[in-house]
Formats: structure tokens, sequence, C-alpha cells
């Protein structure tokens, strides 16, 4: 009876498996690979709670979301890391041409829809910035999200539509929808990914990393977001079906918009942390707060758990 006593008793030492939850929006592009991994790659126990970055400090182990919202988070919780880049995303500005709007210096005195203190208006105002236009001499509008159509009065490509706006400027497959409503014909559409690009990551905390059980199942998930991230780069058609699904879009239109997505694994090198410290300034400007430090965004950008996975 002993052995037996023992063995049980062993068992119960062992550490068992941690169930990750995953913070993300479940409406956006963005984050199906997620959700697809769980179905194919992940063999753990893995669900997606509604969030982002933020549900990291309500228990959940990884979190989901635009670079713009993990800085946002650093700056109260510098225990958060960037673990992995999971899509880098153009975003585009779309202009009904009635508005008179050819080039980006035409934006002034212009109405543009976007989402105040979102990846979304950071890219309006760094690609306007460009042309030497500054917040006020173009004013911003909200409005609805719409990502199949038929899409709401109070939407987007219905505002553009209707004129109630001159442009507006966001994620997909938005933009998409406002380009089919007004008519290829009748729209000028703007973009620049060295100036701004959402870099979709996943993040973690430095004490979840720091515990050997729940940093072994992060690496797995890593690993398995790799195999899936390959599947999204090289065989779309395979996920068009899963995509349209999780997020509610057509996919013609999601064909359409899937080039403006570079699924990773991004680079996260000295050019990540150079881009991240351009924004970083922009967002302690609108924030009214001090910017973070270079080194504090090194130490922001965790490359350990990425290099890790690669080995598995």
């Amino acid at each position: 009876m002993r052995p037996i006593l023992a063995l049980g008793l062993a068992a119960a030492a062992l550490p068992t498996a941690t169930a990750l939850k995953v913070g993300a929006n479940d409406a956006w592009i963005e984050h199906t690979p997620f959700g697809y991994s769980h179905k194919n790659f992940y063999k753990g126990d893995a669900s997606i709670i509604s969030g982002g970055v933020a549900s990291l400090a309500s228990g959940a182990e990884l979190g989901g979301n635009a670079e713009t919202q993990g800085l946002k988070q650093y700056v109260t919780h510098k225990n958060y890391r960037l673990i992995y880049i999971v899509v880098e995303a153009t975003y585009r500005l779309v202009a009904n041409k009635a508005s008179g709007i050819k080039t980006l210096a035409d934006f002034k005195g212009k109405k543009i829809g976007t989402f105040s203190g979102s990846s979304a208006q950071v890219f309006v105002d760094t690609l306007l910035g460009s042309a030497g236009l500054e917040r006020g001499q173009y004013s911003t509008v909200s409005g609805g999200m719409c990502m199949r159509a038929p899409c709401g009065a109070n939407t987007f490509p219905s505002q553009l539509k209707s004129k109630a706006i001159d442009a507006f400027g966001c994620w997909e497959t938005a933009v998409e929808l406002g380009i089919e409503a007004v008519g290829e014909e009748n729209v000028v559409v703007f973009k620049n990914a060295s100036l701004y690009r959402e870099i979709y990551s996943l993040y973690a905390t430095t004490e979840n990393l720091k515990n050997a059980n729940t940093r072994k199942q992060i690496v797995q998930y890593v690993k398995a977001l790799n195999d899936t991230l390959d599947v999204f780069r090289n065989d779309p058609e395979k996920v068009y079906p899963f995509v349209a699904k999780e997020c509610g879009v057509d996919i013609p239109v999601l064909r359409k918009v899937w080039p403006e997505h570079k699924w990773g694994p991004g680079d996260m090198g000295e050019g990540l942390i150079d881009f991240l410290e351009r924004e970083d300034k922009y967002l302690a400007k609108v924030d009214k707060r001090k910017e973070a430090t270079r080194e504090e965004l090194k130490r922001f950008v965790d490359t350990s758990v990425y290099e890790e996975a690669l080995k598995l």
C-alpha cells in the first residue's frame, strides 16, 4: 500500500497546467489567430475573454491589443510586457472626392471620423501631421463601427456617403465598406505604413512570466501562434471562413483587406523601439504626461518568450 500512497502524493504535488485566459476584443480581425490557434494548434486549455491588455489587471494571463493601448497601460503598469507581434495592420484614411480632397493638405478644415483615444486617432493625427496639419486645423467626429453591409446611418461608411463627414480612418473592414458605399471612383485613399501601422501584440505580466508553470504554457501558446500565423500568411483561403464567422464580415470584403495585414511574428528589435518611442511621445503630449524613456520601452518589449518558442 505504501508505494501506491507515495505515488499518489507525488502526483498531487505536480503543478497543474494553467488554463490561459486571453483578453481580446472579438470584433476585430486582428484577434482571430487566437481562436484559430485554440482549434488547430494549441494543445493546452485556453479561452478568449472580452477585453485586451487591460485584462491583465483582472486575472488574464495574456492580452491582445494594439501598441497604443499597450503604451497607455504601461504608464501605470510597469510589469506589463509586449511579448509577441501578432499582426501589423496598415490603416487607411478614405475621403469623399466631393469634399474637394486630393492631397493630405486638403484636410484642413475637414470633418474626419475616427475613435478618440484609439490607435485610429493616432493614425489620423500622425498621417495628417506629416503634411504639416495639427489638431485644431481639422475636426474629428465620432461614429459607429460597421464591419458588414448594410451599415447603419450613424456608422462611418454611411456618414461618408451622406457627406456628414468628409473622411474617416480606422481599422478594416470598415474602410473598405466606406469605399464601396461611395464608389471607388468617388473616393481617394491615403495610407503610409512607415509613418503609422497598428502593431497588434500579445502582452503578459512579469509575474506570470516568472512563474515556471505559467511561462511554460505561454511559450507553448506562442509556438502555436507561430504555426497559426504561418497559415494566415501562406494559405489565407483556409482561414477566411473562420475569420469571417468570428468577426461577422463577408468573405469577399475580407479578401480585399487581407493584404493590409502583415501577419507576424514581426520584428521586435530596435525598429520596434523606435516606433514605440515616436508614438509614446505623441501619446504623452495628448495625455499630458511624461514620456517613457527609451530604456523603459526596452524593458517593455520582452523577446525571451518568442525566442524560447522558436526552440520548441
